[in-house]
Protein backbone atom coordinates (compact mmCIF):
# COMPACT_ATOMS: atom_id res chain seq x y z
CA UNK A 1 0.00 0.00 0.00
CA UNK A 2 2.76 2.50 0.78
CA UNK A 3 4.73 1.62 -2.65
CA UNK A 4 1.76 2.25 -4.02
CA UNK A 5 0.80 5.63 -3.00
CA UNK A 6 5.28 6.24 -3.52
CA UNK A 7 4.84 5.19 -7.04
CA UNK A 8 1.43 7.35 -7.19
CA UNK A 9 3.15 10.44 -5.69
CA UNK A 10 6.37 10.14 -7.77
CA UNK A 11 5.01 9.75 -11.11
CA UNK A 12 1.77 11.43 -11.13
CA UNK A 13 1.73 13.97 -8.53
CA UNK A 14 4.03 16.47 -10.52
CA UNK A 15 2.01 16.14 -13.50
CA UNK A 16 -1.70 16.95 -11.02
CA UNK A 17 0.82 20.04 -8.78
CA UNK A 18 2.70 21.79 -12.19
CA UNK A 19 1.48 24.92 -13.34
CA UNK A 20 2.61 26.54 -16.41
CA UNK A 21 4.82 29.71 -15.62
CA UNK A 22 4.50 31.90 -17.70
CA UNK A 23 7.15 33.91 -19.58
CA UNK A 24 6.77 37.81 -16.95
CA UNK A 25 8.15 41.06 -17.68
CA UNK A 26 10.96 41.81 -15.09
CA UNK A 27 10.04 44.07 -12.49
CA UNK A 28 13.00 46.49 -13.24
CA UNK A 29 11.28 46.83 -17.01
CA UNK A 30 7.53 47.17 -15.52
CA UNK A 31 7.76 51.48 -15.63
CA UNK A 32 9.17 51.58 -18.98
CA UNK A 33 5.29 51.37 -20.28
CA UNK A 34 4.39 54.92 -18.91
CA UNK A 35 8.10 56.39 -18.05
CA UNK A 36 8.22 59.70 -19.82
CA UNK A 37 12.07 59.04 -19.88
CA UNK A 38 13.19 55.42 -20.00
CA UNK A 39 16.40 54.28 -20.56
CA UNK A 40 16.80 53.64 -24.29
CA UNK A 41 18.13 49.92 -23.00
CA UNK A 42 15.44 49.52 -21.27
CA UNK A 43 13.21 50.06 -24.54
CA UNK A 44 14.63 47.47 -26.62
CA UNK A 45 14.73 44.82 -23.56
CA UNK A 46 10.78 45.71 -22.50
CA UNK A 47 10.13 45.20 -25.99
CA UNK A 48 11.14 42.00 -26.50
CA UNK A 49 9.91 40.93 -23.07
CA UNK A 50 6.83 41.97 -24.42
CA UNK A 51 7.12 40.41 -27.58
CA UNK A 52 7.93 36.82 -25.83
CA UNK A 53 4.95 37.09 -23.73
CA UNK A 54 2.84 37.14 -27.21
CA UNK A 55 4.51 34.23 -28.83
CA UNK A 56 5.73 32.11 -25.66
CA UNK A 57 2.69 29.70 -25.99
CA UNK A 58 3.92 28.90 -29.99
CA UNK A 59 7.17 28.19 -28.70
CA UNK A 60 5.54 25.67 -26.00
CA UNK A 61 3.98 24.03 -28.95
CA UNK A 62 7.41 23.64 -30.77
CA UNK A 63 8.21 21.28 -27.82
CA UNK A 64 5.99 19.16 -28.62
CA UNK A 65 8.11 17.63 -30.88
CA UNK A 66 10.03 15.90 -27.54
CA UNK A 67 7.51 13.55 -27.09
CA UNK A 68 9.46 12.33 -23.87
CA UNK A 69 9.79 15.90 -22.47
CA UNK A 70 7.44 16.42 -19.41
CA UNK A 71 5.53 19.44 -19.49
CA UNK A 72 7.62 21.00 -17.08
CA UNK A 73 10.40 20.10 -18.76
CA UNK A 74 9.13 22.12 -22.08
CA UNK A 75 8.32 25.10 -20.41
CA UNK A 76 11.97 24.87 -18.85
CA UNK A 77 13.32 24.40 -21.71
CA UNK A 78 11.72 27.53 -23.67
CA UNK A 79 11.93 30.12 -20.70
CA UNK A 80 15.65 28.98 -20.80
CA UNK A 81 16.48 30.11 -24.33
CA UNK A 82 13.91 33.11 -23.42
CA UNK A 83 16.36 34.06 -20.63
CA UNK A 84 19.36 33.33 -22.64
CA UNK A 85 17.89 35.62 -26.02
CA UNK A 86 17.15 38.46 -23.15
CA UNK A 87 20.66 38.16 -22.02
CA UNK A 88 24.40 39.45 -23.67
CA UNK A 89 26.65 37.04 -23.42
CA UNK A 90 29.32 39.31 -23.45
CA UNK A 91 30.10 43.07 -22.91
CA UNK A 92 34.01 44.10 -22.88
CA UNK A 93 35.67 47.33 -21.44
CA UNK A 94 38.68 48.37 -22.58
CA UNK A 95 41.10 51.35 -21.29
CA UNK A 96 44.10 52.25 -23.22
CA UNK A 97 46.05 55.61 -22.80
CA UNK A 98 47.27 58.12 -25.46
CA UNK A 99 49.70 60.74 -26.03
CA UNK A 100 47.58 64.26 -27.84
CA UNK A 101 49.78 66.30 -29.78
CA UNK A 102 49.69 68.75 -27.20
CA UNK A 103 51.53 66.35 -25.06
CA UNK A 104 49.42 65.68 -22.55
CA UNK A 105 48.08 61.90 -22.24
CA UNK A 106 44.57 60.47 -21.93
CA UNK A 107 43.10 57.37 -20.71
CA UNK A 108 40.33 56.59 -23.53
CA UNK A 109 37.50 53.80 -22.41
CA UNK A 110 35.70 51.56 -25.30
CA UNK A 111 33.28 48.96 -25.18
CA UNK A 112 32.45 46.07 -27.34
CA UNK A 113 29.01 44.08 -26.72
CA UNK A 114 28.13 40.58 -28.37
CA UNK A 115 24.64 40.24 -27.42
CA UNK A 116 23.47 36.11 -28.28
CA UNK A 117 25.92 34.32 -30.67
CA UNK A 118 22.77 32.07 -32.42
CA UNK A 119 24.75 33.34 -36.05
CA UNK A 120 28.21 34.23 -36.67
CA UNK A 121 29.58 36.28 -37.61
CA UNK A 122 28.07 38.90 -35.72
CA UNK A 123 27.06 42.56 -37.02
CA UNK A 124 26.74 46.02 -35.41
CA UNK A 125 28.43 49.64 -35.45
CA UNK A 126 31.13 51.50 -34.18
CA UNK A 127 30.28 54.67 -32.11
CA UNK A 128 32.31 57.70 -31.03
CA UNK A 129 30.21 59.72 -28.55
CA UNK A 130 30.41 60.50 -25.26
CA UNK A 131 26.92 58.86 -23.78
CA UNK A 132 28.62 55.49 -25.15
CA UNK A 133 28.39 52.94 -21.81
CA UNK A 134 27.99 49.32 -21.28
CA UNK A 135 24.42 49.81 -21.14
CA UNK A 136 23.87 51.53 -24.57
CA UNK A 137 26.01 49.03 -26.08
CA UNK A 138 24.38 46.29 -24.62
CA UNK A 139 21.09 47.07 -25.66
CA UNK A 140 22.36 48.15 -29.42
CA UNK A 141 23.80 45.10 -29.72
CA UNK A 142 20.42 42.94 -28.98
CA UNK A 143 18.48 45.24 -31.16
CA UNK A 144 20.66 44.36 -33.74
CA UNK A 145 20.34 41.10 -33.09
CA UNK A 146 16.63 41.78 -33.94
CA UNK A 147 17.24 43.40 -36.64
CA UNK A 148 19.26 41.35 -38.50
CA UNK A 149 17.05 38.09 -37.88
CA UNK A 150 13.97 40.50 -39.25
CA UNK A 151 15.29 40.94 -42.39
CA UNK A 152 16.87 37.32 -42.72
CA UNK A 153 20.42 38.03 -42.17
CA UNK A 154 22.72 35.62 -41.23
CA UNK A 155 24.55 37.63 -38.65
CA UNK A 156 24.00 37.73 -34.89
CA UNK A 157 24.00 40.99 -32.82
CA UNK A 158 27.31 43.16 -31.48
CA UNK A 159 27.70 47.01 -30.92
CA UNK A 160 31.06 48.94 -30.14
CA UNK A 161 31.94 52.62 -29.21
CA UNK A 162 34.30 54.75 -27.48
CA UNK A 163 33.66 57.45 -25.27
CA UNK A 164 35.15 60.59 -26.70
CA UNK A 165 33.86 63.42 -28.38
CA UNK A 166 35.62 63.04 -31.56
CA UNK A 167 35.17 67.35 -32.68
CA UNK A 168 37.84 67.81 -29.92
CA UNK A 169 40.56 65.57 -31.19
CA UNK A 170 42.53 65.77 -34.39
CA UNK A 171 42.44 63.59 -37.29
CA UNK A 172 45.83 62.06 -36.03
CA UNK A 173 44.41 61.34 -32.68
CA UNK A 174 41.17 59.59 -33.62
CA UNK A 175 43.29 58.02 -35.99
CA UNK A 176 45.58 56.71 -33.01
CA UNK A 177 42.72 56.09 -30.93
CA UNK A 178 40.78 53.77 -33.47
CA UNK A 179 44.17 51.75 -34.15
CA UNK A 180 44.36 51.22 -30.64
CA UNK A 181 40.67 50.43 -30.29
CA UNK A 182 41.41 47.98 -32.94
CA UNK A 183 44.20 46.24 -31.24
CA UNK A 184 42.60 45.54 -28.03
CA UNK A 185 39.83 43.84 -29.49
CA UNK A 186 41.65 41.76 -32.12
CA UNK A 187 44.13 40.73 -29.07
CA UNK A 188 40.46 39.19 -27.27
CA UNK A 189 39.33 37.91 -30.25
CA UNK A 190 36.26 39.98 -29.79
CA UNK A 191 36.41 40.81 -34.06
CA UNK A 192 37.09 39.27 -37.18
CA UNK A 193 35.62 38.46 -40.52
CA UNK A 194 34.43 35.13 -38.99
CA UNK A 195 33.66 36.46 -35.63
CA UNK A 196 32.20 39.90 -35.42
CA UNK A 197 32.47 42.33 -38.42
CA UNK A 198 32.18 46.50 -37.06
CA UNK A 199 30.35 48.97 -39.18
CA UNK A 200 30.26 52.24 -38.86
CA UNK A 201 27.90 54.30 -36.64
CA UNK A 202 27.28 57.39 -34.87
CA UNK A 203 30.31 60.02 -35.72
CA UNK A 204 32.51 57.27 -37.82
CA UNK A 205 32.16 56.52 -41.42
CA UNK A 206 34.46 54.88 -44.06
CA UNK A 207 37.48 56.47 -42.60
CA UNK A 208 37.52 55.28 -39.53
CA UNK A 209 36.34 51.55 -41.24
CA UNK A 210 39.75 52.21 -43.62
CA UNK A 211 41.68 52.30 -40.20
CA UNK A 212 40.32 49.28 -39.01
CA UNK A 213 40.56 47.13 -42.43
CA UNK A 214 44.54 48.56 -42.19
CA UNK A 215 45.37 47.79 -38.93
CA UNK A 216 43.86 44.29 -39.03
CA UNK A 217 45.69 43.58 -42.30
CA UNK A 218 49.36 44.70 -40.71
CA UNK A 219 48.90 42.56 -37.61
CA UNK A 220 46.35 39.72 -37.23
CA UNK A 221 45.17 39.52 -40.52
CA UNK A 222 48.56 39.28 -42.15
CA UNK A 223 47.97 36.06 -43.59
CA UNK A 224 43.81 36.52 -43.59
CA UNK A 225 43.01 36.45 -47.54
CA UNK A 226 39.10 37.70 -46.21
CA UNK A 227 41.05 40.76 -44.30
CA UNK A 228 38.84 43.19 -45.92
CA UNK A 229 35.32 41.50 -44.36
CA UNK A 230 36.65 42.79 -41.31
CA UNK A 231 34.47 45.70 -41.12
CA UNK A 232 31.93 47.05 -43.73
CA UNK A 233 30.87 51.02 -44.68
CA UNK A 234 34.47 50.79 -46.07
CA UNK A 235 35.15 53.32 -48.85
CA UNK A 236 34.47 51.49 -52.26
CA UNK A 237 38.28 51.37 -53.74
CA UNK A 238 39.34 49.84 -50.39
CA UNK A 239 36.51 46.88 -50.87
CA UNK A 240 33.28 48.77 -50.07
CA UNK A 241 30.37 48.99 -52.17
CA UNK A 242 28.76 50.80 -54.51
CA UNK A 243 24.70 51.63 -52.87
CA UNK A 244 25.58 52.01 -49.12
CA UNK A 245 25.20 55.57 -48.82
CA UNK A 246 21.86 55.62 -49.51
CA UNK A 247 20.68 52.30 -48.62
CA UNK A 248 19.20 53.21 -44.91
CA UNK A 249 17.52 56.10 -46.28
CA UNK A 250 15.97 53.72 -49.32
CA UNK A 251 15.14 51.00 -46.96
CA UNK A 252 12.73 53.67 -44.87
CA UNK A 253 10.88 54.48 -48.33
CA UNK A 254 10.65 50.90 -49.59
CA UNK A 255 9.50 49.63 -45.89
CA UNK A 256 6.39 52.27 -46.12
CA UNK A 257 5.87 51.82 -49.86
CA UNK A 258 5.08 47.90 -49.03
CA UNK A 259 2.38 49.04 -46.62
CA UNK A 260 1.10 51.82 -48.92
CA UNK A 261 0.87 49.61 -51.53
CA UNK A 262 -1.38 46.78 -49.48
CA UNK A 263 -4.96 47.76 -49.52
CA UNK A 264 -5.72 45.76 -46.58
CA UNK A 265 -3.36 47.95 -44.81
CA UNK A 266 -4.44 50.46 -45.66
CA UNK A 267 -7.87 50.12 -45.05
CA UNK A 268 -7.15 50.19 -41.19
CA UNK A 269 -6.34 53.68 -41.54
CA UNK A 270 -8.58 54.62 -44.27
CA UNK A 271 -6.13 55.67 -47.06
CA UNK A 272 -5.99 54.70 -50.27
CA UNK A 273 -2.98 52.98 -51.92
CA UNK A 274 -0.26 54.78 -53.36
CA UNK A 275 2.09 57.94 -52.13
CA UNK A 276 1.05 60.18 -54.45
CA UNK A 277 0.25 63.65 -52.91
CA UNK A 278 0.77 62.35 -49.26
CA UNK A 279 2.53 65.11 -46.93
CA UNK A 280 5.36 63.79 -45.34
CA UNK A 281 7.54 65.66 -42.52
CA UNK A 282 10.75 64.52 -42.20
CA UNK A 283 12.74 65.02 -38.75
CA UNK A 284 16.39 64.65 -39.12
CA UNK A 285 18.08 65.39 -42.56
CA UNK A 286 21.26 63.98 -42.64
CA UNK A 287 22.41 60.53 -44.25
CA UNK A 288 19.18 58.49 -43.66
CA UNK A 289 16.43 61.30 -43.74
CA UNK A 290 17.93 63.23 -47.01
CA UNK A 291 17.85 60.03 -48.79
CA UNK A 292 14.47 59.15 -47.20
CA UNK A 293 13.08 62.30 -48.17
CA UNK A 294 14.36 61.96 -51.82
CA UNK A 295 12.97 58.63 -52.72
CA UNK A 296 9.68 59.19 -51.03
CA UNK A 297 9.14 62.78 -53.28
CA UNK A 298 10.55 60.27 -56.22
CA UNK A 299 7.64 58.16 -55.55
CA UNK A 300 4.96 61.12 -55.64
CA UNK A 301 4.97 62.37 -52.16
CA UNK A 302 5.27 65.64 -51.03
CA UNK A 303 7.77 67.17 -48.31
CA UNK A 304 6.39 69.41 -47.08
CA UNK A 305 8.58 70.08 -43.70
CA UNK A 306 12.10 69.12 -42.31
CA UNK A 307 13.17 69.34 -38.80
CA UNK A 308 16.89 70.01 -37.81
CA UNK A 309 18.27 70.38 -34.52
CA UNK A 310 18.76 74.18 -35.31
CA UNK A 311 15.78 75.44 -37.57
CA UNK A 312 12.58 73.76 -39.54
CA UNK A 313 12.09 74.32 -42.65
CA UNK A 314 8.14 74.69 -44.26
CA UNK A 315 6.53 74.83 -47.73
CA UNK A 316 3.15 73.64 -48.33
CA UNK A 317 3.55 72.92 -52.17
CA UNK A 318 6.39 70.45 -51.38
CA UNK A 319 10.46 71.16 -51.44
CA UNK A 320 12.69 69.96 -54.18
CA UNK A 321 14.35 67.20 -52.19
CA UNK A 322 17.22 67.08 -54.27
CA UNK A 323 18.22 70.89 -54.27
CA UNK A 324 17.97 70.88 -50.56
CA UNK A 325 20.25 68.31 -50.33
CA UNK A 326 22.91 70.15 -52.88
CA UNK A 327 22.01 73.25 -50.91
CA UNK A 328 23.04 71.49 -47.69
CA UNK A 329 26.19 69.98 -49.16
CA UNK A 330 27.57 73.40 -50.18
CA UNK A 331 26.03 75.39 -47.11
CA UNK A 332 26.87 72.13 -44.39
CA UNK A 333 23.30 73.45 -42.98
CA UNK A 334 19.50 73.53 -44.14
CA UNK A 335 19.60 77.15 -42.63
CA UNK A 336 19.12 79.89 -45.35
CA UNK A 337 17.22 77.63 -47.54
CA UNK A 338 15.25 80.81 -49.47
CA UNK A 339 12.75 78.55 -51.24
CA UNK A 340 11.05 76.86 -47.72
CA UNK A 341 9.91 78.89 -45.01
CA UNK A 342 11.97 79.18 -41.98
CA UNK A 343 10.74 78.35 -38.24
CA UNK A 344 11.48 76.85 -34.59
CA UNK A 345 8.51 75.04 -34.42
CA UNK A 346 8.36 71.55 -33.36
CA UNK A 347 7.22 69.53 -36.72
CA UNK A 348 6.28 66.38 -35.10
CA UNK A 349 3.24 67.67 -34.52
CA UNK A 350 2.57 69.54 -37.30
CA UNK A 351 -0.21 68.59 -39.87
CA UNK A 352 0.84 65.91 -41.95
CA UNK A 353 0.33 61.77 -43.52
CA UNK A 354 3.15 60.86 -42.96
CA UNK A 355 6.42 61.43 -40.39
CA UNK A 356 9.50 60.29 -40.58
CA UNK A 357 11.62 60.67 -37.44
CA UNK A 358 15.39 59.78 -38.57
CA UNK A 359 17.69 61.50 -36.19
CA UNK A 360 17.46 60.50 -32.95
CA UNK A 361 15.58 58.38 -29.83
CA UNK A 362 13.11 58.88 -27.84
CA UNK A 363 11.27 62.09 -29.65
CA UNK A 364 7.90 60.63 -29.71
CA UNK A 365 7.10 60.28 -26.06
CA UNK A 366 4.04 60.53 -23.60
CA UNK A 367 3.82 64.49 -23.77
CA UNK A 368 3.73 65.02 -27.70
CA UNK A 369 2.14 61.37 -29.14
CA UNK A 370 -1.25 62.62 -28.51
CA UNK A 371 -0.78 65.92 -30.83
CA UNK A 372 1.08 64.03 -33.86
CA UNK A 373 -1.18 64.36 -36.55
CA UNK A 374 0.64 61.68 -38.62
CA UNK A 375 -1.15 58.43 -39.50
CA UNK A 376 1.82 56.25 -41.00
CA UNK A 377 5.26 56.52 -38.94
CA UNK A 378 8.41 55.37 -40.96
CA UNK A 379 10.91 54.91 -37.85
CA UNK A 380 14.71 56.04 -39.57
CA UNK A 381 16.27 56.15 -36.18
CA UNK A 382 16.44 53.85 -33.36
CA UNK A 383 14.61 54.19 -31.15
CA UNK A 384 12.45 56.97 -31.79
CA UNK A 385 8.90 55.97 -30.04
CA UNK A 386 9.10 55.50 -26.41
CA UNK A 387 6.54 52.19 -25.30
CA UNK A 388 3.85 55.43 -23.63
CA UNK A 389 4.28 57.32 -26.92
CA UNK A 390 4.16 54.21 -28.60
CA UNK A 391 0.60 52.95 -27.25
CA UNK A 392 -1.21 56.49 -27.49
CA UNK A 393 -0.53 56.19 -31.10
CA UNK A 394 -1.93 52.72 -31.43
CA UNK A 395 -4.65 53.42 -29.46
CA UNK A 396 -5.37 56.13 -31.83
CA UNK A 397 -5.12 54.36 -35.20
CA UNK A 398 -1.96 55.18 -35.85
CA UNK A 399 0.20 52.50 -38.30
CA UNK A 400 3.76 52.79 -37.11
CA UNK A 401 6.86 50.72 -39.24
CA UNK A 402 8.69 50.18 -36.51
CA UNK A 403 12.74 50.61 -36.43
CA UNK A 404 13.44 47.44 -36.76
CA UNK A 405 12.59 46.78 -39.44
CA UNK A 406 11.96 50.32 -41.43
CA UNK A 407 16.03 50.91 -40.62
CA UNK A 408 17.65 48.06 -41.92
CA UNK A 409 18.57 49.12 -45.32
CA UNK A 410 22.19 50.33 -43.68
CA UNK A 411 22.85 46.19 -42.42
CA UNK A 412 21.97 44.51 -45.69
CA UNK A 413 24.12 46.40 -47.98
CA UNK A 414 26.56 45.73 -45.71
CA UNK A 415 26.02 42.20 -45.40
CA UNK A 416 25.91 42.61 -49.26
CA UNK A 417 29.39 43.91 -48.79
CA UNK A 418 30.74 41.27 -46.24
CA UNK A 419 29.77 38.81 -49.17
CA UNK A 420 31.54 40.67 -51.93
CA UNK A 421 34.73 40.87 -49.56
CA UNK A 422 35.06 37.32 -48.92
CA UNK A 423 33.73 35.89 -52.78
CA UNK A 424 35.98 38.33 -54.01
CA UNK A 425 33.87 39.70 -57.21
CA UNK A 426 31.96 42.56 -57.45
CA UNK A 427 28.43 42.26 -58.25
CA UNK A 428 27.63 42.02 -61.58
CA UNK A 429 31.49 42.01 -62.98
CA UNK A 430 30.52 38.22 -64.11
CA UNK A 431 27.17 38.43 -64.98
CA UNK A 432 25.43 41.61 -65.53
CA UNK A 433 25.99 42.02 -69.50
CA UNK A 434 25.60 38.24 -70.16
CA UNK A 435 21.46 39.15 -68.68
CA UNK A 436 21.36 42.35 -70.16
CA UNK A 437 22.52 40.75 -73.82
CA UNK A 438 19.77 38.27 -72.94
CA UNK A 439 16.87 40.87 -72.80
CA UNK A 440 18.04 42.60 -76.14
CA UNK A 441 18.19 39.10 -78.15
CA UNK A 442 15.12 37.53 -76.54
CA UNK A 443 13.34 40.70 -78.26
CA UNK A 444 15.03 41.10 -81.47
CA UNK A 445 14.45 37.11 -81.84
CA UNK A 446 10.85 37.53 -81.57
CA UNK A 447 10.77 40.47 -83.59
CA UNK A 448 12.27 39.03 -86.26
CA UNK A 449 10.52 36.01 -85.85
CA UNK A 450 7.12 37.82 -86.23
CA UNK A 451 8.72 40.04 -89.52
CA UNK A 452 8.66 36.56 -90.96
CA UNK A 453 5.09 35.61 -90.41
CA UNK A 454 3.12 36.26 -94.01
CA UNK A 455 -0.12 37.91 -94.08
CA UNK A 456 -0.14 40.02 -91.09
CA UNK A 457 1.48 43.23 -90.07
CA UNK A 458 2.24 42.76 -86.68
CA UNK A 459 3.63 45.55 -84.55
CA UNK A 460 7.75 45.70 -83.39
CA UNK A 461 7.48 44.58 -80.13
CA UNK A 462 9.47 46.92 -77.49
CA UNK A 463 10.28 46.33 -73.58
CA UNK A 464 7.97 47.86 -71.40
CA UNK A 465 9.77 49.63 -68.37
CA UNK A 466 10.12 46.48 -65.63
CA UNK A 467 11.84 44.81 -68.43
CA UNK A 468 13.66 47.85 -69.26
CA UNK A 469 14.79 48.13 -65.89
CA UNK A 470 15.79 44.56 -65.63
CA UNK A 471 18.49 45.08 -68.54
CA UNK A 472 19.71 48.24 -67.65
CA UNK A 473 20.20 46.84 -64.11
CA UNK A 474 24.11 46.74 -64.92
CA UNK A 475 26.23 48.67 -62.21
CA UNK A 476 26.89 47.75 -59.07
CA UNK A 477 24.74 49.97 -57.47
CA UNK A 478 21.87 48.80 -59.54
CA UNK A 479 22.37 45.16 -58.29
CA UNK A 480 22.18 46.50 -54.86
CA UNK A 481 19.72 48.59 -54.96
CA UNK A 482 17.11 45.98 -56.90
CA UNK A 483 18.54 43.12 -54.24
CA UNK A 484 17.51 45.57 -51.11
CA UNK A 485 14.24 45.93 -52.09
CA UNK A 486 14.01 41.99 -52.89
CA UNK A 487 15.14 41.76 -48.97
CA UNK A 488 12.28 44.24 -47.70
CA UNK A 489 9.75 42.69 -49.95
CA UNK A 490 10.67 39.21 -48.61
CA UNK A 491 10.41 40.05 -44.65
CA UNK A 492 7.61 41.95 -44.86
CA UNK A 493 5.50 39.30 -45.44
CA UNK A 494 6.72 37.54 -42.71
CA UNK A 495 5.82 40.41 -40.31
CA UNK A 496 2.27 40.84 -41.40
CA UNK A 497 1.59 37.18 -41.46
CA UNK A 498 2.51 37.42 -37.95
CA UNK A 499 0.84 40.39 -37.40
CA UNK A 500 -2.55 38.26 -38.45
CA UNK A 501 -1.79 35.41 -36.55
CA UNK A 502 -1.31 37.01 -33.34
CA UNK A 503 -4.28 39.41 -34.07
CA UNK A 504 -1.80 42.42 -33.29
CA UNK A 505 -3.47 45.03 -35.41
CA UNK A 506 -1.46 47.50 -35.86
CA UNK A 507 1.33 46.77 -33.88
CA UNK A 508 3.46 46.32 -35.76
CA UNK A 509 6.65 46.30 -33.25
CA UNK A 510 5.40 43.34 -31.27
CA UNK A 511 4.71 41.35 -34.35
CA UNK A 512 8.39 42.15 -35.75
CA UNK A 513 9.98 41.33 -32.72
CA UNK A 514 7.59 38.29 -32.70
CA UNK A 515 9.17 37.33 -36.26
CA UNK A 516 12.62 37.90 -35.26
CA UNK A 517 12.62 35.94 -32.06
CA UNK A 518 10.83 32.68 -33.52
CA UNK A 519 14.15 32.81 -35.82
CA UNK A 520 16.70 32.98 -33.38
CA UNK A 521 14.92 30.86 -30.47
CA UNK A 522 14.92 28.07 -33.42
CA UNK A 523 18.10 29.05 -34.09
CA UNK A 524 19.60 28.29 -30.61
CA UNK A 525 16.84 25.45 -29.50
CA UNK A 526 18.37 23.28 -32.36
CA UNK A 527 22.01 24.01 -32.28
CA UNK A 528 21.74 22.97 -28.14
CA UNK A 529 21.69 26.20 -26.04
CA UNK A 530 24.75 25.37 -24.07
CA UNK A 531 26.70 26.45 -27.46
CA UNK A 532 27.63 29.65 -25.76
Amino acid sequence: MINSAFRYRRFFLPFLEYKRLEHQMPEHLKSVATDKDPEFSSMVLYYYHKAAQVMEKELLKDMDKYSHFKPEEKQSRVSAILNLIGSTCTCLEVSFPIIKSNGSYEIITGYRAHHVRNRLPLKGGIRFAMDVDQSEVKALAAIMTFKCACVNLPYGGSKGGIRIDPSKYTAKELQTITRRYTMELLKRNMIGPAIDVPAPDVNTGPREMSWIVDQYTKTFGHKDINAAAIVTGKPVHVGGINGRNSATGRGVWKSGDLFLQDKEWMKLINWGTGWKDKKVIVQGFGNVGSFAAKFVQEAGAKVIGVQEMDVSLTNKDGMDINDLIKFKEEKLTIKGYSKAKESKENLLTAECDILMPCATQKVITSENAKDIKAKLILEGANGPTTPAGEKILLDKGVLIVPDLYCNAGGVTVSYFEYLKNINHVPYGKMTAKTTSQLVFEVINSINESLKNAEGFKIPEIVPNAGLRRIRDCTTEAEIVDSALQTVMETSVIGIKAIAHKFELCNDLRTAAYIFSIFKIFRALESSGISQQ
